[in-house]
């Protein structure tokens, strides 16, 4: 098991964002995330990273995460988060180079683990451009190599989140991501990933977990949670359910 959360709360303020949530992510497997604005994607992805205080039990890899280092779970565990501020004017290849000042490697070796991750991500022909002239869909696909440059060297199967990782995305670089995504959950990952576009979820997830409002609306492969009632209660809105013409999953149409 990647990931195991037990009766996890996570409040903001006088907000509930998370109620006694339980859920588990297995390795080997691309889970995505949906549900309407503000119901909890982010959160949960930010209570797994512990950037936020979790009340509850949190597992990675069959460990409480009391027990973890995190120089030793940042080594397995990498995060893409919706925005990143950066401002500085380093190069694309040296943002990138940034996710592996933990990695015991040589100059040498870094910048090829680089050089691979750019290339996965097709940015490595923007390596020596000044990281602040890219457009925001560049920057995100520079920021993903860096997150994958950080794990290169996990000593097991990694653990990849992306928040919201095609939202800046032409149509092309949306499939090549979550293509690249599947990838790895097929040699091992438990990947997770939040998004909103429901027919790119139905072709690439093998699990799609529905919020709502902080609890968990649906659970599921995308045939048995797109429907047009459960879509409808979600969401507020009407829709078409209809199989792909030539893909063996679900077409949703508003």
């Amino acid at each position: 098991m990647g990931i195991d959360i037990r009766h996890a709360s996570l409040t903001l303020g006088n907000k509930v964002l998370l109620d006694n949530f339980s859920t588990s992510f297995k390795l080997g497997e691309l889970t995505i995330i949906l549900g309407p604005n503000g119901t909890g994607k982010s959160s949960l992805l930010k209570l797994i990273s512990r950037e936020w205080p979790c009340y509850g039990e949190l597992r990675f890899y069959d460990k409480s995460a009391k027990d973890w280092k995190p120089e030793h779970l940042a080594a397995s565990m990498g995060i893409l988060p919706q925005s990143s501020s950066l401002t500085f004017a380093f190069t694309a290849r040296e943002v990138v180079e940034l996710g592996g000042l933990a990695l015991s490697a040589s100059q040498a070796e870094l910048t090829e683990i680089a050089s691979e991750n750019m290339a996965k991500t097709d940015v490595l022909h923007l390596a020596d451009r000044l990281y602040p002239s890219l457009s925001g869909g560049e920057k995100q696909r520079v920021h993903l190599a860096r997150v994958l440059t950080q794990i290169a060297k996990s000593p097991r199967d990694t653990i990849l989140m992306l928040d919201e990782p095609t939202s800046a995305l032409d149509i092309g670089h949306q499939h090549k991501t979550l293509s690249l995504a599947k990838e790895m959950a097929q040699a091992g990952s438990a990947v997770i990933a939040v998004i909103h576009d429901l027919n790119l979820a139905a072709q690439y997830a093998d699990r799609i977990l529905i919020l709502n409002k902080g609890k968990i609306a649906a659970d599921g492969i995308p045939t048995d949670v797109l429907t047009p009632e459960i879509i409808e209660e979600v969401y507020g809105w009407p829709v078409s359910v209809m199989p792909h013409p030539k893909g063996n999953y679900p077409v949703v149409l508003a």
